[in-house]
């Protein structure tokens, strides 16, 4: 297997990671609404938004 496919197919499975940590700590962000888009647009937001990367890591930490 080429090293872009194995490339592709680790960042294809951290993206989904993401998305599914996100979703499962979704409760203990500050937002009400919008999970889906949110958890679908974390790889862009996490580097544009400050607000936006301390709730994905509540979100992922639990706390």
């Amino acid at each position: 297997m080429p090293i872009g496919t194995i490339i592709l197919w680790s960042l294809l499975v951290i993206y989904i990671l993401g998305i599914w940590r996100f979703l499962a700590g979704f409760k203990n962000t500050n937002y009400s609404q919008s999970a889906i888009f949110l958890a679908v647009i974390w790889p862009i937001a996490i580097f544009a938004n400050g607000r936006y990367r301390q709730n994905f890591f509540k979100a992922l930490t639990g706390s």
